[in-house]
């Protein structure tokens, strides 16, 4: 099997799926673009822990981690089964990069749940989750992303699922997609310029480097899947975008494919 890319998605809000008003059907698209993954390793911003932890979960449940939705939100599942033996090779992975690791049960938040059920609506490829740290920085988590690269010559889809974009204070839920705030253009400009270079260290140090970093995250928490699947992507990676616009203003969706 050929060596599968890594990808970041912009899984946006939990109502992606049933609002007509966002791009859900191009998360279909794009999966319609890569190759068939025998197992997926999904790294959510909303499964957050202290250390690295792999679920081993042999049928996750559908985490309705949100509230005040319309009900037929939280009537969704997403019934993929579980990959405990890639989570247990993942954290020994981590282990071997001296990153420790554990391994326990966890369902899929919507963080992960939500873009597989628009990309993958069968549910008939193994799942497994890692949890990011949000108390640290995002060369941790290319360096985590880096353990776990043997993954994708294995027939494992390594997806990192945040947001390019994510200040909800900032956010307008009356704003037509065309109100998007200029400092989005001019922060997914810059990040995306230095993907494209392959700038490892300008992206590491985005805090400092990239404009309006501050305002487009307060924290961190959905920007950093992305450097975990920056560290998983082969070194000569090509950069393919999938930009879906912006929405109440503030909040980009796009999406990022580490080819190659």
């Amino acid at each position: 099997m050929s060596r599968l890319p890594s990808l970041f998605l912009s899984h946006g809000a939990p109502t992606l799926p049933i609002d007509p008003s966002m791009p859900s059907t191009e998360f279909a698209s794009l999966a319609s673009t890569l190759p068939r993954p025998r197992a997926i390793l999904m790294l959510s911003a909303h499964w957050c822990t202290e250390v690295p932890v792999a679920s081993t979960a042999e049928a996750p449940e559908t985490i309705h981690d949100f509230y005040g939705f319309p009900r037929e939100l939280y009537a969704l599942t997403y019934r993929a089964p579980g990959a405990p033996d890639l989570a247990r090779q993942a954290a020994a992975l981590l282990a071997q990069a001296q990153i420790p690791a554990k391994t326990q049960p966890h369902g899929l938040d919507h963080g992960a749940w939500v873009p597989l059920l628009l990309m993958y609506p069968q549910a008939d490829i193994p799942v497994a989750q890692l949890s990011i740290q949000p108390h640290r920085d995002p060369a941790h988590h290319y360096a985590l992303g880096r353990a776990l690269r043997p993954l994708a010559e294995e027939g494992v889809l390594i997806v990192g699922s945040g947001q390019i974009t994510h200040n909800l204070r900032a956010a307008d839920f009356g704003a037509k997609p065309g109100d998007a705030d200029p400092r989005v253009a001019e922060f997914t400009g810059w990040f995306e310029a230095r993907l494209a270079e392959r700038d490892v260290d300008a992206l590491l140090d985005y805090r400092r480097r990239a404009p309006h970093a501050e305002f487009m995250h307060p924290t961190d928490e959905h920007l950093l899947p992305i450097f975990a699947s920056l560290g998983a992507a082969a070194d000569g990676y090509v950069l393919q975008i999938q930009s879906l616009g912006t929405f109440q203003r503030a909040l980009a969706m796009t999406n990022y494919v580490f080819a190659g």
